[in-house]
C-alpha cells in the first residue's frame, strides 16, 4: 500500500515538472564550473529533476541492501539463538528425566526399608 502512495506521488510530481518545464522554454545561461553555455531553461528545469530523482534513488538503494544484509545479520543470529533454546531445552528435559529416576529410586529403596 506504501509503494502504491509512493508510485502516486512521484507521478504528480513527474507530472508537475513537465508542465512547469513546458512553460519555460525560454534560453538561459548557465554557469558550469569550467564554462558557461545557453540551454532551454525546459531542459535545465528536466535535467535538474532527473538528477535528483536519480539520487534520490540511489540513496535508497544503498540503504535497502544496507537493511538488507542487517536483516540478514539478524536471520543468523536469530537461527542460532533458537539453537542454542533447542538445546538447553534438551539439557532441561534430560536433568528432569534424571531427577525423575532418581525419585523413582529413593522411592523403591524407601518401599524396600
Amino acid at each position: 500500500m506504501k509503494m502504491q502512495w509512493s508510485l502516486i506521488i512521484s507521478l504528480i510530481f513527474a507530472i508537475i515538472i513537465a508542465v512547469f518545464a513546458i512553460l519555460n522554454v525560454e534560453s538561459v545561461q548557465v554557469n558550469y564550473l569550467f564554462g558557461k553555455a545557453h540551454l532551454p531553461l525546459i531542459l535545465v528545469i528536466l535535467f535538474t529533476a532527473f538528477l535528483g530523482a536519480a539520487i534520490s534513488g540511489f540513496i535508497t538503494m544503498f540503504r535497502s541492501i544496507k537493511a538488507n544484509r542487517r536483516i540478514n545479520e539478524l536471520k543468523k543470529e536469530m537461527t542460532a539463538k533458537e539453537i542454542l533454546i533447542a538445546n538447553q531445552q534438551n539439557e532441561i528435559a534430560a536433568l528432569l528425566q534424571h531427577i525423575a529416576d532418581v525419585e523413582v529410586r529413593n522411592d523403591n529403596i524407601d518401599e524396600k526399608q
